[in-house]
């Protein structure tokens, strides 16, 4: 019989001793339930392919400043070399992932990794090295079909991203930074996003927070059945590389295109011709709703299926198709999956009523094989230190906007005045510039000093901003 000190030490350190036992099964039981991704990695990696794109692109003059400067200073008398009169053009390299669909060698990336791509490498998991062919792209998905001659491939499953359940673990496999086949794991974070600042909503994303960088695009997002559920397509950062918030295309609406750009090289959507916003609380209390939901109709446009249908400006798209329309950003991905010329139905609300209405939805134009619009730089006597390109038929199409599209900013006028890469420019001291040409037209008539104002659209919203000329 030991003293009661002894006893209480003998007792303390069995509470430890029991104490540590149940945290290792704990732990045990912990990891038990985390998932093993090697099994998948080992059976899809074979299909994950690395991308390189090269693009002969036309220098800036600011990239020649340096060495005109010096010449000049050196030889003030003395004509430039004509290799530094005319413009120069080089090479320019690009990254990206995909992944093979079938035994035949067609592969699935992003629009945005080939875009304008004059030569496209694919290099498989085995190093084996092919050159690719687009089939066809499309801008709005952003999703691409390429073609590399090969037989007998290794290719992955489709799953249904219909089915895909916040919290799932999923896992990305890509080239982040050109490091081949590189994976990552982590959940789905929300579902059915529409990407800030995308005014054209016809993909509705899956939002997760696996770590994406640049090199990821086109690479696929698995769920723990080892089956395709998405394609990682962008990235939300203040930073540009990954911070958690990462966006992928759902597979069901990928199948879709890639099997139109397989069959036909294009791709059609559906349209029903309104300029729609969200319901805030405000819009919600003066039209007698529960609760702010729905797409508010600011415009129907003349002529359009929606007009044909009866649907007026103020009115409230509550569903289409029987599907709820939580946000405004959700009818354009949902008109977009049905075929021109069929009809649907619209679930509208108009003075404080609900109304049905049949619609046959219109033909949103196609996206076919990418061609590339090189960007043309300002003419040099009016420089503004800008390269623009021209907007895209469906961009136009979709948001109305007819201007040219801002690709590169140097140091002159227009970075000055705040103008940024994406801005696409509507009018030029006035002028309207709906294309390259009127841009430059306008260009040349502008004065060699002053302020001019310069109109823009951003992010779907028209400002003016101020040029000085010097």
């Amino acid at each position: 019989m030991g003293s009661p000190v002894h006893k209480a030490k003998l007792a303390m350190w069995g509470a430890l001793v029991l104490s540590a036992v149940l945290s290792l099964q704990s732990a045990s039981l912990y990891a038990a339930e985390l998932p093993d991704f090697a099994a998948l990695v080992e059976q899809n990696g074979p299909a994950i392919v690395n991308i390189a794109t090269m693009q002969q692109v036309t220098s800036s003059r600011d990239e020649r400043g340096d060495i005109e400067e010096l010449l000049r200073r050196l030889s003030p008398d003395e004509p430039l070399p004509p290799e530094l009169e005319e413009q120069q053009t080089r090479p320019r390299g690009g990254v990206g992932s995909g992944f093979i669909m079938s035994e035949d060698g067609y592969v699935i990336t992003n629009h945005h990794v080939v875009n304008g791509a004059d030569q496209i490498t694919v290099t498989l998991n085995d190093r084996r090295v092919f050159q690719a062919r687009i089939i066809g792209t499309d801008e709005l998905s952003d999703v691409a079909l390429i073609k590399i001659e090969a037989e007998n491939l290794p290719t992955v499953e489709f799953g249904d991203s219909e089915a895909v359940r916040v919290g799932e673990w999923v896992l990305a496999i890509g080239s982040p930074f050109g490091l081949e086949f590189s994976a990552a794991a982590g959940i789905v974070s929300a579902k059915g996003r529409a990407v800030p600042g995308n005014q054209t909503n016809y993909v509705s994303f899956i939002q997760t927070d696996v770590a994406i960088n640049q090199g990821n695009s086109g690479g696929p997002l698995f769920n723990l059945e080892g089956k395709v559920i998405g394609i990682n397509s962008q990235i939300l950062s203040s930073t540009g590389g990954s911070n958690g918030i990462s966006f992928a295309i759902p597979s069901n609406v990928a199948l879709n295109v890639v099997e139109q750009l397989r069959d036909t090289g294009a791709v059609s959507r559906g349209l029903l011709g309104v300029l729609i916003k969200d319901v805030d609380f405000a819009l919600a209390e003066a039209f007698y709703m529960e609760r702010p939901m729905g797409a508010f109709v600011d415009e129907v446009q003349p002529g359009s299926p929606a007009e044909t249908a009866g649907v007026l400006n103020d009115d409230i798209i509550m569903a289409f198709n029987g599907r709820e329309i939580e946000s405004s950003s959700m009818l354009p991905f949902y008109v977009g999956q049905v075929r021109p010329g069929t009809s649907a139905e619209l679930t509208i609300m108009r003075n404080g009523e609900t109304i049905a209405l049949d619609v046959v939805v219109g033909a949103l134009p196609g996206s076919g094989i990418a061609s590339s619009n090189a960007p043309v730089e300002p003419p040099p006597a009016n420089s503004l230190g800008l390269t623009i390109s021209e907007l895209s038929q469906e961009a136009r199409d979709v948001s109305g906007v007819q201007g040219v599209r801002i690709e590169e900013l140097q140091d002159g006028p227009a970075a000055k005045a705040g103008l940024e890469e994406g801005d696409v420019i509507v009018e030029l001291n006035r002028m309207p510039v709906p294309d390259i040409g009127a841009f430059s037209a306008a260009a040349e008539q502008l004065p060699a000093t002053g302020f001019v104002p310069v109109r823009i659209v951003r992010e779907g919203r028209g400002t003016t901003l101020v040029l000085e000329l010097e």
